[in-house]
């Protein structure tokens, strides 16, 4: 029975240990939606925010993946929007030796972390370039939230397992 030598010295230039890096980040869409000024601006308060998150990613090249950050905002103020803002910040990312089982929790996880804090400067200049205070959001725990969802998902597959056997 041969067993591979997991101690043998690799060949000169073997790469096999695990790589992930940036290669670009990038606005990839953009919209901001002002539909009520100029009367928006005579509104006195603080509006208040819907704000969304989605995740997306895909393999786009051999070790190259593409994460995409979208964030929709949409600001009120006494019942009138004041703004609407939709972002999609994405990032490539060179992804070479990570085990399957890592890889969808970098993705959805790591990722997103990463790319957060620029997606974050995008949103802030551009509600302050439509004439209102920059909306500065709060650092999100990606991590955290896909493996929370990673459970509840599981949760469902075991309850949907055992409602359909007899």
């Amino acid at each position: 029975m041969d067993t591979p030598d997991t101690a043998a010295p690799q060949a000169n230039g073997a790469d096999t240990a695990p790589s992930v890096g940036v290669i670009s980040q990038y606005i990839k869409d953009f919209s901001f939606e002002n539909p009520n000024s100029p009367a928006i601006y005579q509104v006195q308060g603080q509006p208040a925010f819907d704000v969304q998150f989605n995740i997306g990613a895909a393999e786009v090249a051999q070790d190259v993946h593409e994460v995409t950050l979208k964030i929709d905002v949409r600001a009120t103020m006494e019942e009138q929007v004041a703004f609407i803002v939709d972002l999609s910040y994405s990032g490539l990312f060179a992804i070479r030796n990570v085990p399957d089982e890592h890889l969808q929790p970098f993705l959805l996880g790591e990722a997103p972390r990463l790319l957060f804090p620029f997606a974050r400067r995008v949103l802030a200049d551009a509600v302050r370039d439509g004439g209102f205070p920059p909306l500065m959001l709060e650092p999100i725990d990606f991590n955290g939230l896909y493996e929370q969802q990673r459970a509840q998902h599981e949760a469902q597959n075991l309850l949907g397992g055992e409602a359909g056997q007899a």
